[in-house]
């Protein structure tokens, strides 16, 4: 699925006429409660045991991010070997966040939902399996970051209970040894990180 400017990879679907979108062609605008679209989808959620779901999962991991590796609270990850939920409609997988244990916390290294099932509760559905996992094996938190960019990502995660507590600046930048142009245009630099208590 390209985006509808370009022939880049869509990561975002326009909640307003639904076209498919890269970060680079979506803009952020103030919409009212009737103007944003809401998507009815019957989707399951189950958590990762196949080779075959992890391999969707690298793949998803390698078009949205582009590269399979994830960087987070100052630790690598290989995304697609961490444990994960993902969500489904029929036997399509259609999105997935993974997720680390460090210490007393569940780091939330990736969520990622197809564009054009966005919009439909699915990544709101994958933190609650998420969170309850974490509750279940008596984690104090859950953390995640965005990059400075993802305006998208930040408003999700504090509708849901996150707050953040942090900025690392340039930590994506020195990553990539340059500023990336992220969502709208904005230059990619900093690592915001977010946490929800649990306890």
């Amino acid at each position: 699925m390209s985006c509808k400017y370009c022939k880049k990879e869509a990561i975002y679907r326009c909640s307003i006429c639904g076209r498919l979108v890269c970060g680079e062609h979506a803009r952020f605008q103030t919409l009212c409660a009737s103007c944003t679209k809401k998507t009815t989808l019957n989707y399951s959620i189950d958590k990762v045991t196949l080779d075959q779901e992890r391999e969707k999962i690298r793949k998803f991991v390698k078009r949205f991010w582009g590269e399979e590796e994830q960087l987070t609270f100052d630790r690598k990850f290989m995304v697609a070997k961490l444990p994960a939920y993902i969500a489904k409609v029929g036997k399509n997988i259609i999105g997935f966040a993974s997720f680390a244990e460090v210490n007393s916390d569940i780091i939330i290294v990736a969520l990622s939902v197809l564009p054009q099932y966005q919009n439909a509760g699915v990544g709101k559905s994958l933190i609650e399996k998420v969170e309850a996992e974490a509750k279940r094996l008596g984690k104090k938190k859950l953390l995640v970051s965005a990059s400075n960019d993802d305006l998208p990502a930040l408003a999700f995660y504090q509708s849901l209970g996150f707050q953040i507590y942090e900025v690392k600046p340039n930590v994506i930048a020195e990553k990539h040894g340059m500023v990336l142009k992220g969502i709208g245009g904005l230059p990619i630099r900093d690592e915001l990180r977010l946490q929800k208590l649990l306890q």
